[in-house]
C-alpha cells in the first residue's frame, strides 16, 4: 500500500488535536465539514488531515481548495480503498496532535464542539469520548454513542441524556482518542475493514485501565451512512443496507467478543450466532433469495475460521496490557437490546431495502 501526503500550513509545537477525516469519493460532504472545522474556537491547536481512499471523484481537488489557507492541514492520499479502519490508521500514523479525532465527512460540527470536548473528556478523567451528536439538518437527537452491551455481546444504545458521563463506546462517525493510547491498544484493527471498529477499539480500552465518555456540551451534527443509505440527501429517508454491510457487520460482532473476551464473555457468542442465523433465514425469506443466509451467516462462520490465526495473535496483544477482567467488565451489561434500534427504523421506514 502507497500513501502520498500533501501539506498545507506550519504549526510550531505539538498540535492539541489531529482531526482524521475519512473521504471516499464524498466530495459533496466536504465542503461543509471542513468549513466548520476552520470556525472551531481552538482553530490554531488543530491539525486537519484528509484521508482519500482513492476516490474517483474530484474529492482531492475540493480538499486542496478547502485546505489551502487552514494553518496546519494535510491530504494523505491512499493508492487503494483501505477501508474505514486502515484508512483511519493511515491518517493516525500521519499525525502529530496529543488527540486524535476520527470524523466522518458527512458530519459537521458547532464552533465550540472541539474545544468542549477535549475539556469534558479531561474533566472526567477519560482518553477517548464522543460529543453529543444530532442529525445533520436540525438539532434533532441522533447518537450519543453505547452505554454498555446487550446479552448477545452486541453495543446496548445510548439514550438522550443531559449530563456528561462515562459511556461503553464512543460511535465511530465522531471518537476522540488520546494518541498515544490509541497506539498503546493496538490502533483500528484492518481486518474488520470498516464496521463494529468503534465498539472493538473501546472493548480494548476499557480492558487496558482507561475510560470512555460522552460529552453533552460538545454538540456534533451528522448525516450517517451516507455511503451505503444516500437517498434524502443531508436526511435519510429509507431503512437501506447491502449483503456486504451485513456480512461485514455480524463478522466484526463475532471477532470482537473473540478478541476480547477473556472466558465468561466468550458465552455470548453462543446466542449471538443463533441471532444471526435466525436474522439471516428470515432476511433470506423476505428478500426471496438464498443468498443472503449464504453472505450473511455462512460466510461470516467461514471468515472468522480463516482469520483464527489473527484473532489468536489479537488475544495475545490484549493480554500484555489486560487491567481489567471480564468480571469487571460485567458492569456494562444493559438489558436494552441492540436490534431496538433496528426495529425503531422498521417502524418509521417499513421494510428495508437490501442491496446485493
Amino acid at each position: 500500500m502507497e500513501s502520498h501526503i500533501e501539506r498545507f500550513g506550519h504549526m510550531d509545537g505539538q498540535p492539541l488535536v489531529s482531526l482524521v477525516v475519512l473521504n471516499c469519493n464524498g466530495a459533496g460532504w466536504l465542503p461543509k465539514c471542513f468549513e466548520t472545522i476552520k470556525t472551531q474556537t481552538i482553530l490554531g491547536q488543530i491539525e486537519t488531515i484528509m484521508v482519500d481512499n482513492n476516490s474517483n471523484d474530484d474529492s482531492v481537488a475540493v480538499a486542496r481548495r478547502l485546505l489551502a489557507d487552514f494553518p496546519c492541514a494535510r491530504i494523505v492520499r491512499n493508492s487503494a480503498n483501505l477501508g474505514f479502519c486502515e484508512g483511519n490508521n493511515s491518517g493516525a500514523r500521519a499525525a502529530n496532535g496529543r488527540y486524535l479525532f476520527f470524523l466522518n465527512n458527512d458530519t459537521w460540527m458547532e464552533a465550540d464542539c472541539m474545544e468542549r470536548l477535549i475539556a469534558g473528556t479531561e474533566e472526567l478523567g477519560a482518553v477517548a469520548s464522543t460529543p453529543y451528536v444530532v442529525n445533520y439538518p436540525d438539532n434533532s437527537y441522533q447518537d450519543f454513542g453505547f452505554f454498555g452491551f446487550d446479552l448477545f455481546g452486541l453495543p446496548s444504545p445510548s439514550s438522550p441524556v443531559t449530563a456528561s458521563r462515562e459511556i461503553f463506546i464512543p460511535g465511530g462517525c465522531s471518537y476522540l482518542v488520546r494518541a498515544d493510547v490509541f497506539n498503546q491498544v493496538g490502533m483500528f484493527d484492518a481486518n474488520f475493514f470498516i464496521y463494529s471498529d468503534d465498539a472493538d477499539l473501546s472493548w480494548r480500552l476499557w480492558i487496558a485501565g482507561y475510560k470512555a465518555a460522552g460529552v453533552v456540551p460538545a454538540r456534533l451534527h451528522h448525516r450517517g451512512a451516507a455511503g451505503v443509505n444516500p437517498a434524502g440527501g443531508i436526511a435519510t429517508v429509507e431503512f437501506r443496507t447491502t449483503d456486504k454491510k451485513r456480512f461485514l457487520t455480524n463478522r466484526n460482532c463475532i471477532l470482537t467478543l473473540l478478541k476480547n473476551g477473556q472466558h465468561i464473555l466468550l458465552l455470548p457468542i453462543i446466542p449471538l450466532i443463533a441471532l444471526l442465523f435466525l436474522e439471516s433465514l428470515v432476511g433470506s425469506l423476505l428478500l426471496r433469495r438464498w443468498s443472503f443466509v449464504k453472505t450473511t451467516f455462512l460466510d461470516v462462520l467461514r471468515d472468522c475460521w480463516r482469520l483464527r490465526g489473527h484473532i489468536a495473535q489479537q488475544r495475545k496483544m490484549v493480554a500484555t496490557f489486560r487491567k481489567h477482567s471480564d468480571f469487571w467488565m460485567l458492569r456494562f451489561f444493559r438489558l436494552k437490546l441492540n436490534r431496538w434500534f433496528e426495529i425503531k427504523r422498521l417502524f418509521q421506514f417499513g421494510r428495508p431495502r437490501v442491496d446485493v
